[in-house]
C-alpha cells in the first residue's frame, strides 16, 4: 500500500522552529520527487520545498528560502522538513506528496511544483505560528 504520513506540526511562538516528518511505504522516496506544499485558510495550495534525493536537487518557494531545508533519510524512508524563524504567516496544513519522472524533472530545473503532477498526498499537518 503506498501511504504518506505527514507529522511534527504544532503550535509555535514566531521565532520559533518546528521539523515535519513525511514517512513512506509502499515505496522508496528516493525513487521519486518528494514535495511539501501548505494550504492556509482562505488561500491557495503553495508549494514550499521539494528534494529529489536520488540526485539531491531541491526546490525552495521565496517565501521559505534560507529558513526551511529539506532533506532525506533513506533508511528511515522519510523526508523532513526543517523550518527556523518561522513567521504566523507559514501558519498552514502542510501536505506531503510524491511524484514520479515529471516531478523529479522539474525539481532538478528548479522549478515550482505542480500539485497535478503529484501522484501520492500524505494526510497533512498543521501548523500554527503564534504572534
Amino acid at each position: 500500500e503506498v501511504q504518506l504520513q505527514a507529522s511534527g506540526g504544532g503550535l509555535v511562538q514566531a521565532g520559533g522552529s518546528l521539523r515535519l516528518s513525511c514517512a513512506a511505504s509502499g515505496f522508496a522516496v528516493d525513487d521519486y520527487g518528494i514535495g511539501w506544499f501548505r494550504q492556509a485558510p482562505g488561500k491557495e495550495r503553495e508549494g514550499v520545498s521539494c528534494i529529489s534525493s536520488s540526485d539531491g536537487s531541491t526546490y525552495y518557494a521565496d517565501s521559505v528560502k534560507g529558513r526551511f531545508t529539506i532533506s532525506s533519510d533513506s533508511a528511515k524512508n522519510t523526508v523532513y522538513l526543517q523550518m527556523n524563524r518561522l513567521k504566523p504567516e507559514d501558519s498552514a496544513v502542510y501536505y506531503c506528496a510524491a511524484g514520479g519522472y515529471t516531478v523529479k524533472a522539474a525539481i532538478r530545473r528548479r522549478h515550482a511544483p505542480n500539485p497535478v503532477e503529484y501522484d501520492y498526498w500524505g494526510q497533512g499537518t498543521q501548523v500554527t505560528v503564534s504572534s
